[in-house]
């Protein structure tokens, strides 16, 4: 994990801190963070909670989407969010990998993939931000 850009993005996203995110990467082309396992995180089961996981690659996709912005842009929020769970997580890690999928003038899309500690796929959530405008 990278300490610096993890101190940034807390500083930056206060909720990413209270979360415990820790941030890999952080480009225009790929953003990644990783979340660890947590009672504090879990629904019933020991299972990681599924705002939990979603609030990872809400965060992973808003900064993808930020780093995407068009000349004149004012910044981004998320307007749709859509995530296929596709298994659950009861020890470990998750790991965020977002991508840019479409960058226009108005709405950006990202596809972000969510993966266990062995690299199993556990969810897909593509997002659509808009692209704000200064007042």
């Amino acid at each position: 994990m990278e300490q610096g850009l993890t101190d940034a993005i807390r500083e930056l996203m206060p909720f990413a801190g209270t979360l415990g995110l820790e941030m890999v990467t952080n480009t225009a082309d790929e953003v990644a963070a990783r979340l660890a396992w947590s009672p504090a995180l879990c629904t019933s089961g020991e299972i990681f909670h599924g705002g939990a996981l979603m609030a990872l690659a809400d965060s992973t996709g808003a900064l993808c989407a930020f780093h995407n912005l068009p000349e004149g842009a004012a910044g981004t929020t998320t307007i749709e969010s859509k995530t296929n769970f596709l298994r659950a997580v009861r020890a470990g890690h998750v790991d965020a990998v977002s991508h840019p999928l479409h960058v226009g003038g108005t709405v950006i899309v990202v596809e972000t993939d969510l993966t266990d500690a062995e690299g199993n796929r556990v969810a897909r959530v593509t997002q659509t931000q808009a692209v704000l405008r200064a007042r």
